[in-house]
């Protein structure tokens, strides 16, 4: 026992480190891009400062690790707790008990969202405190209404139609101030904590249906999640008229000195530590509380999962850092450069190659992919949905930059970009409804609040627009696109299954077969 010990252990840890180790390089990977292009341009049309890039540099270095450290820690932690919660919550068969659980759940991990408290400390007109109650109230009723919708079945894509349809009957009445902030909203609620949890909570609670279309409709909370914040702000808008809406310029940290980036990591770190314990507290208190109820988790599973707790605390620590104090105010500067005269258009095309690459270092979109890919068989696979998701952010951030130089009212936009999303949805398979909805809810996630809103900030306030009307609801569009570029994607699937079905060879016994194209497709 004591030589088979000394050998199973260090295989144990080194499986582990393995698999951390790949994760690093995947985020290595889906990082890089924007390393370069940033790069380029601090070398060529605009230079930044040296201390101000290697703020950026290491903060490039802390997503790496921090990304593949959370990725780790979500498949080990909350992706089996949202997962067994949800099926231990339908076996009850008691729908108030599920919906006041659901709302609890939905509210306390929103509230906690780090995405969302950053969005509330950059808009200058609403208390913090008022906007994280409503928006956590948002969510956890639409997560009441998901749970309706697992339970007996309801369209998908009836719900998102009769819900956006009273989104923008509300937009013609709430504050224009309020109305990128409130699209905004619905974007950053769907970040790296709350994804993990509610995708594997929905997997759980399809596990009460038989149903062939049960999969299908685990696909949506996501979708659905992200239109209560919507609904809340736009009510909040109809009642609350801000008196001040002036926007603060974003003020850039001055480093002259290596000296100056370590005490500006050094100060940030304590409260990103801080931030990031109050955002996982809720969820370790359900998981207590849970085991406490039923007892489903044996010692070592229950020390596993405090291990993955562990692990996703201090990626997510080290991700919001470098992506807050590293790669925030180098996108600031970037912005502000290129809406000098002479470079103003540029931040189209610059905004369109950064949205491209910038989606794959969302750690929440390979939660999500990897998700699909298991959900479908690899049907759809998760290297298919990275190309068909950057495609689509592409185009939102390019969207977003033309957006704050011509200064084109963001539901010019919105509106038509939805009214499309929706009717897709009666041309494409139903599963195809749920990922694309909640693709576009993930993919707006720190990345995107951290870097491409104080990049359209930045320009904004050159350029002399407002920013209130301007550059907030860059992450509204990123949240957008999506949603038509992955349903896009089953348009082509449908019809190359279409394809599948006419082609029809003899088999050996006299009997037709189709021929499978799957591999094909992925």
């Amino acid at each position: 026992a004591g030589k088979e010990a000394t050998v199973i252990i260090p295989s144990i840890f080194d499986k582990k480190h393995l698999i951390i180790g790949e994760k690093i390089r995947e985020s290595t990977v889906s990082v890089l891009p924007i390393l370069c292009i940033v790069i380029l341009l601090g070398h060529t049309i605009v230079p930044i400062p040296t201390d101000l890039m290697l703020c950026f540099l290491i903060g490039a270095v802390m997503i790496c690790v921090g990304m593949g450290l959370f990725t780790f820690g979500a498949e080990t932690s909350m992706t089996p707790i949202g997962s067994r919660i949800g099926s231990a919550l339908t076996q009850t068969k008691k729908l108030p008990l599920i919906l006041l659980v659901s709302f609890l759940l939905g509210f306390a991990v929103t509230v906690a969202e780090p995405d969302l408290q950053v969005l509330a400390e950059t808009v200058p007109h609403i208390d913090n405190l008022t906007l994280l109650i409503t928006v956590g109230c948002g969510v956890g009723f639409f997560l009441m209404v998901c749970m309706v919708r697992m339970i007996i079945g309801l369209k998908l894509r009836w719900l998102l139609i009769a819900f956006y349809g009273l989104v923008f009957l509300l937009a013609f009445f709430t504050d224009k101030n309020l109305l990128s902030v409130a699209f905004d909203s619905g974007g950053v609620t769907t970040g790296p904590m709350t994804v993990p949890f509610i995708l594997a909570f929905g997997v759980g609670l399809s596990n009460i249906r038989s149903d062939k279309n049960a999969e299908a409709d685990s696909f949506g909370l996501v979708a659905l999640c992200s239109i209560g914040p919507i609904l809340a702000v736009l009510l909040l808008g109809c009642f609350f008229n801000p008196q001040n809406a002036a926007y603060t310029p974003t003020v850039v940290p001055e480093v002259a000195t290596t000296k100056d980036v370590a005490l500006t990591f050094a100060g940030g770190l304590p409260h990103y530590m801080a931030e990031v314990a109050m955002s996982i507290l809720p969820i370790v208190a359900v998981f207590f509380i849970f085991q406490m109820m039923t007892h489903r988790y044996q010692k070592r599973q229950k020390r596993r999962v405090m291990v993955g707790f562990a692990y996703t605390y201090a990626g997510l620590v080290l991700f919001l850092c470098g992506v807050n104090v590293g790669f925030g105010p180098v996108g600031t500067v970037l912005g502000r450069s290129l809406a000098q005269p002479g470079y103003k258009w540029l931040l189209v095309p610059i905004g369109m190659l950064i949205g491209f690459f910038i989606v794959k270092a969302e750690p929440a979109i390979q939660v999500l992919n990897r998700q699909i890919q298991s959900v479908t068989s690899g049907a759809i696979s998760a290297r298919a949905m990275n190309r068909c998701l950057s495609i689509g952010v592409s185009v939102s951030v390019g969207l977003a930059m033309l957006r704050v130089v011509t200064g084109i009212p963001v539901a010019y936009i919105l509106l038509p970009g939805y009214v499309l999303a929706l009717g897709l949805s009666f041309v494409v398979p139903p599963i195809f409804v749920g990922i694309a909805f909640d693709s576009g809810g993930v993919a707006s996630g720190p990345m995107t609040t951290t870097f491409l809103l104080p990049l359209s900030i930045g320009a904004c306030e050159t350029l002399g627009g407002n920013v209130m009307t301007d550059a907030f609801g860059v992450v509204a569009l990123v949240a957008l696109t999506p949603l038509i570029a992955v349903q896009l994607m089953g348009v082509a699937y449908r019809i190359k299954m279409s394809r599948v079905e006419k082609r029809v060879v003899p088999a050996f016994d006299g009997r037709d077969e189709i021929v499978e194209l799957e591999e094909e497709w992925a």
